[in-house]
Order: C-alpha cells, then sequence, then structure tokens
C-alpha cells in the first residue's frame, strides 16, 4: 500500500486514523508553472502519494481534505548558507548537549519561517570548532519527526581555505591552504568527510574554498566522489582558473559577485563560467537582501543562468533579533556585529557582516525586483537547491514518492504594487507544524 508504515514513522496517528491528507482546489508548483491539482500526503510515511493508487487501488479515504480556496501549495524551502538563527551561530564551541539543544531550538523556529530543509553553515574557524560542531551538523532526516521542525540537509563549510584578499569579515588569522586531502581531513575531521558504516552521508555536504591556492583544484574529485558539493567562494580566481575549477568538478559558486575578483571586459572572472557553453555550468547562490548586490545585478544573474540560480539569505545568528550589537566568534577572536534592520555591519568597519533576512523575505524582494513569475522565484528556492545537492525527486518538488514538506502561501500587493508571497502554513513530512 502506498502508505505502508516505514521502519521509522513520521508521525503516529490517533484513534485509528490513516495520516492521510488530501489537499484540494489549490495551485501546485509544477516546473515553471501553478497548476490546480489536488495533492494527497501521507503523515505516517512522510511522503507525497498518489491519489489514484490510493482512493482506487487500496479504497483509502483521507482522514481529512483541506479546501486551500485557491491559494498557493509548494515545496518546502531550502535554504543553502545560513550561518545561525534566532539567537544561535552554529560557529560555536558548546558542551555536546548544549549544542544538540541549540539546534532543535532553530530547526523549530525556522520551519515557521518556511524553511524545512537547510544548510547549516560553519565560517572560517579554528579546527576544533569544526570537529566538535560538524557531528550535529549533518543530515537529520532520517531520524527527525515532523514535530522537530526544519532538517539538515548536510553541513556546508565556508572557509577555512579563502584568499585572504577575498576574505570578507572571516579572520583571516585562521584561514589555510590544503595541499593534500590529508589537510582537509586535519582541518574537519576525517570522520566528518566520510559516510558512516551505517550508511549515514558524510555531516559535511558542501565546502566553499577558493580554488587558485595551494593544490585545492586538484582536490576536487576527491569531495565529489564522496558526495561533497565543491563550491568557488571568496576567491581570487581569474576565468581560466575558475573553468578548470569547474572542469575538475566545481559545481557551484558561493554568493556570486561578492567576495570574488568582479567582472571585468578582459577577465569576466569567476562570473564568465556561467558563458562558457564548453562547460557543465555552475549554480550560485545569490543574496538578494538589498545590501549584498543591486537589483540590476541580480537580473543579470538570473538571465545569465536561471537553472542556475539559488536564492539563499547568508543569514547570521541575529535574524529574528532586535536591533542592536552582538557578539560573533570569528576564527580565534569575537568579533562584534551591529545590526540595524535586516543590515549587519562587521563593527568599527563597513564591512556587510551577511544578512538577518528570512529565505521568504528574498524570494519577495526577487519578485519585485525582477518581474520574474511566482514559479520562478520559487524554483530558487526548491527545485534548484535540490538539484545542486542531488535531491531531485526527494526534496524540493511535489512528486509521487517525494517527502511531504509543503507550505502554502497567499498572495498580498505591497504598497509598491506588487505580489508578495505570505507563508499561512507548513506541514513537514505530512504534518502541520505551523500555522499564521
Amino acid at each position: 500500500m502506498p502508505h505502508s508504515l516505514p521502519s521509522s514513522p513520521k508521525s503516529t496517528p490517533r484513534d485509528g486514523r490513516n495520516g492521510i491528507t488530501k489537499f484540494t482546489n489549490c495551485r501546485i508548483l509544477r516546473g515553471n508553472s501553478l497548476v490546480e491539482e489536488d495533492l494527497w500526503v501521507d503523515s505516517i510515511t512522510g511522503k507525497i502519494i498518489l491519489s489514484q493508487a490510493a482512493f482506487f487501488d487500496d479504497l483509502v479515504l483521507p482522514d481529512e481534505v483541506i479546501d486551500l480556496g485557491g491559494r498557493i501549495l509548494s515545496p518546502g524551502l531550502i535554504e543553502c548558507q545560513l550561518n545561525g538563527a534566532f539567537g544561535f551561530n552554529f560557529s560555536t564551541l558548546l558542551e555536546p548537549a548544549a549544542y544538540a539543544k541549540k539546534i532543535r531550538e532553530v530547526n523549530k523556529q525556522l520551519v515557521k519561517t518556511g524553511v524545512t530543509s537547510y544548510m547549516p553553515t560553519i565560517t572560517s574557524q579554528r579546527s576544533e570548532i569544526y570537529k566538535a560542531a560538524l557531528p550535529h551538523l549533518g543530515p537529520s532526516g532520517v531520524v527527525q519527526v515532523a514535530e522537530d521542525g526544519a532538517e539538515s540537509v548536510g553541513a556546508h563549510c565556508e572557509g577555512p581555505f579563502l584568499n585572504p584578499t577575498k576574505n570578507g569579515i572571516h579572520n583571516v588569522d585562521v584561514l589555510r591552504q590544503a595541499e593534500s586531502f590529508e589537510d582537509l581531513e586535519d582541518c574537519y575531521g576525517a570522520k566528518n568527510l566520510r559516510s558512516g558504516e551505517d550508511g549515514r552521508p558524510a555531516a559535511v555536504k558542501k565546502i566553499t574554498a577558493a580554488p587558485e591556492l595551494g593544490r585545492m583544484t586538484s582536490l576536487i574529485p576527491e569531495l565529489t566522489q564522496r558526495g561533497i558539493v565543491y563550491s568557488i567562494g571568496h576567491s581570487e580566481a581569474t576565468y581560466e582558473e575558475a573553468a578548470v575549477a569547474v572542469g575538475a568538478g566545481a559545481t557551484m559558486i558561493t554568493h556570486l559577485f561578492n567576495a570574488m575578483r568582479p567582472l571585468h571586459h578582459r577577465n569576466p572572472g569567476v562570473f564568465g563560467v556561467l558563458g562558457n557553453p564548453e562547460l557543465p555550468r555552475p549554480w550560485f547562490g545569490i543574496i538578494a537582501d538589498g545590501e549584498h548586490l543591486h537589483p540590476t545585478t541580480i537580473k543579470i544573474a538570473f538571465n545569465s543562468h536561471p537553472d542556475g540560480f539559488i536564492l539563499v539569505t547568508d543569514a547570521m545568528h541575529l535574524v529574528g533579533l532586535p536591533d542592536g550589537t552582538y557578539p560573533w566568534t570569528n576564527g580565534d577572536s569575537t568579533s562584534r556585529i551591529v545590526k540595524k534592520g535586516p543590515k549587519l555591519i562587521l563593527e568599527g568597519s563597513d564591512r556587510i557582516a551577511g544578512s538577518s533576512i528570512t529565505l521568504i523575505e528574498c524570494v519577495n524582494n526577487f519578485l519585485s525586483w525582477t518581474g520574474a513569475s511566482i514559479p520562478q522565484a520559487l524554483k530558487a528556492v526548491t527545485a534548484t537547491p535540490a538539484a545542486m545537492l542531488g535531491l531531485q525527486g526527494t526534496k524540493g518538488c511535489l512528486d509521487h514518492g517525494a517527502d511531504a514538506d509543503l507550505v502554502v502561501f497567499s498572495e498580498n500587493v505591497n504598497p509598491r504594487g506588487t505580489t508578495e508571497l505570505v507563508v499561512d502554513e507548513v506541514w513537514k513530512f505530512g504534518t502541520k507544524v505551523y500555522a499564521r
């Protein structure tokens, strides 16, 4: 049966209920369109199921039929660069029990913003922080239940193998070069870069590094063979160096345009690889917070490669907190970040220190600034990041057998006359976990 009980149920229905919910009178995100179609989900398996098989083959009726009144039903949002949230910085050294507790708190708050899956990001730090934190940040969907909130799809290590001339606010004192794979293992911990004996994937899913330093480019194939995404970032790479890295297996660019050699008419730098038809064009992250990039720059990036365009927040632990000045673990020292609205600045400088925006706010900015369609905007936080992570068919879509991670959106028209999406409900593994 399509709702047969898995070895690890995602929820436990009561009173003889079968855990099946039918959504009707809704517009479902299908590729580049919103399609009027019903959707059935199973909260026991946590999966989307075929309605015809459930109804006609197994004679199953849903426990509940939900009329969405024409609202949008989308896959859950996927955040690919989150440094922390709601007061907790992932680059923090804590006792294991205390760290795990903070992660659980973030997961339950984050899902309320529409994010059902995310990549917890650790910035350039001392090795001891990576080795202590990464075991808590690996893929968690297998062991989580719906009520746990957002799940990790694997950690993102943004550093410390970065170019010191493009460090942003990363502490240059902890930056390193890699001459061998053993240097990566020494930094992150060997066990965090390989799958476990039980078949669980490595804790690290993505590494951002400058390919022009040391022998980093030669290490890319070993990373990709382990299922780890190599992302070009914080880099002085020329176009030629970036092209070699892509040829070696780099499939992602971290926050395109920021902390990298700028586009020049004689050397297009990292951006140039998006225009090379002889290379597989990489995916790339874009921070649409109104601080990191001009709206026209975002349009240029989108038009250059729509299928590679991924909206990210690069949000710090200050997202969800009031304005003020807050400490931040920055390598082997503690810095202070000043928050004023969505803008974050490293105290005593004019350097942008990540963002304090939510992913749905990035989506709405993108809609407002570019004239993109709602399906195009949602694809940048659902299907496209899922493809980058190799999770097609499981995350970022509403296909049969995919995880039943859903967001119900209503639409508002803001004072500028553009449409904004509002998170009305969030469902994780087929169970409602948030309602506005």
